[in-house]
């Protein structure tokens, strides 16, 4: 299920100055500033017109510059060509030698690369006792020993060095915090100096979160250097299931007429066989975000328990039930598509036409077949419908949707519709294949029909899900879920027959 993994995000989202993650040094993210309003509260919010000086004159720092400037502040950047560079900044940004900018101001942002804070060592006397930014990346993950920062640090021993505002792009500087990402991730060995840094992302409109001390450093470098992190178990197991069902649909489509009948279908290859593919793989992945709640559920079960650890398998699988979701109601829209292009192909009018000549030539006036008609009316709606609860709980899954709804709308949505969409699916299927598994004629090189290999875990889950809603079974879930465990005595009181009440102790058991 979606369920709970989704509204775990939904409530990480809910609370942002709290990082779910535990960094290295053994230091939990927690919130810079609270939950506190930085309206009228002098103690938070900056003074008015405080100058923040900027090293660097490339794209970062320039809008680095334009976001400080609209937040209020007064800036100063300090480049080795002032004159030149001048024109790329806002008016109201003072550009000037970087030893003149360095003289102007305490917190000092540090936009150069890694390759150049050797320059800065000239200014080591006059960045003494200040706050060093540093926002660069590195190309590579864990491309040096140490991070960034901690390099930094290194060269200049009498500053202290704050570690932020390296996940946020420069397009979300310009465009302000609300078309990106408005955490910014800092960390430093001065909580005086984190939080100074922390009250100028808030009132640049971002939301500070602190992630330690400077060993974290080197986390919070490798961030913007991954490449879609929670996604790479999810689409591994799609494309393996994609090339599995392509490849038996591919023997069973063109490969088995080709041999047996001398007959060249490999056209088929590059739509039909693919559509086939598939609504196979979006079936069985929807199916996959509903099984693990089901292993789960009897692991409960069996040990009686809800304090058990699961595996890590299982755990990991929990984990990635939106993104399996997501990529189902992916493969599910490309099906459709595929599916409304298929009159299009030249080859369904060549066989369109090839049939009523046929008809003609037979003289078959009529070949209207009931069943068939009403098989493929049935088929289509409740594709349709399973795509449009499909949609919808891809919907819902988005952050900005999940934080407007409460708790009981969001597990209706993800937990409810989401198995009815999975029965729906079901129906979809047994109707596609109706009587065919009945036929030898379907059974090429005595493999079943793709159809009937989709229906395994399906319909192991939703078996499944029937028995959970037998009342002894909902409610020794319901029970172990509370809290209650096997084996563990607890304390019981009774009414007597003369009103009274006495208490005594019984196995949980019972």
């Amino acid at each position: 299920m979606w369920s709970e993994f989704l509204r775990e995000l939904h409530n990480e989202l809910a609370f942002p100055l709290v990082f779910p993650a535990r960094m290295p040094g053994g230091d939990m993210a927690r919130p810079l500033l609270g939950h506190r309003s930085t309206e009228g509260d002098p103690s938070v919010v900056p003074a008015a017109g405080r100058t923040i000086g900027v090293l660097g004159s490339g794209d970062f720092a320039r809008s680095l510059a334009i976001r400080l400037v609209c937040s209020g502040f007064k800036v100063v950047v300090g480049s080795r060509n002032p004159k030149r560079k001048a024109c790329l900044f806002p008016s109201a940004a003072e550009v000037t030698f970087q030893a003149e900018a360095v003289k102007k101001t305490d917190v000092i942002f540090v936009a150069v690369f890694r390759e150049h804070y050797s320059t800065l060592c000239d200014l080591a006397d006059a960045l003494a006792g200040k706050i060093l930014v540093d926002v660069s990346n590195n190309t590579e993950i864990n491309h040096h020993k140490e991070s960034n920062a901690e390099y930094l640090a290194s060269l200049f021993p009498a500053c202290t060095v704050v570690k932020g505002f390296n996940v946020v792009s420069a397009w979300t500087l310009q465009s302000g915090a609300r078309d990106g990402n408005k955490q910014v991730l800092i960390c430093s060995n001065s909580q005086e100096a984190k939080r100074t840094v922390a009250e100028i992302a808030q009132v640049m409109g971002f939301t500070p979160v602190d992630m330690g001390c400077m060993s974290s450093a080197c986390e919070i470098e490798n961030i913007p250097l991954r490449l879609l992190p929670a996604w790479k178990i999810p689409i591994f197991l799609a494309l393996g299931l994609f090339l599995c069902f392509f490849t038996y649909n591919l023997v069973r489509q063109v490969i088995h007429p080709y041999i047996r009948e001398q007959k060249n279908k490999f056209y088929k290859i590059p739509v039909e066989v693919v559509n086939t593919t598939l609504p196979c793989v979006a079936y069985v992945m929807l199916s996959l975000v509903y099984l693990p709640g089901v292993l789960a559920a009897c692991s409960q079960l069996y040990y009686g328990t809800k304090y058990r650890r699961f595996p890590d398998w299982l755990d990991q699988w929990l984990q990635h039930r939106k993104q399996i979701g997501l990529l189902s109601f992916f493969c599910a829209a490309l099906h459709a598509v595929y599916s409304l292009c298929l009159p299009m192909r030249r080859s369904h009018r060549y066989q369109l036409i090839e049939t009523a000549v046929k008809q003609a030539m037979e003289k078959k006036m009529n070949i209207w077949v009931e069943e068939e008609v009403w098989r493929m009316e049935i088929y289509i709606s409740v594709g349709i419908i399973a795509l449009g609860l499909l949609s919808l709980l891809a919907i819902t899954s988005l952050p900005s949707i999940a934080n407007s709804l409460n708790w009981r709308e969001f597990s209706f949505i993800q937990s409810t519709l989401g198995f009815i969409a999975l029965v729906i699916s079901t129906l979809h299927t047994l109707t596609y294949g109706w009587s065919r598994a009945f036929d030898e004629n379907q059974y090429k090189f005595y493999l079943p029909p793709t159809y009937t290999l989709t229906l395994l875990v399906p319909c192991t889950v939703i078996l499944a899900k029937v028995a959970f809603s037998l009342p002894c079974i909902q409610h020794r879930l319901l029970r172990i879920r509370r809290g209650w465990e096997k084996g563990r005595y607890v304390k019981f009181v009774l009414p007597s027959a003369t009103g009274e009440y006495s208490s005594g102790e019984t196995s949980s058991n019972v």
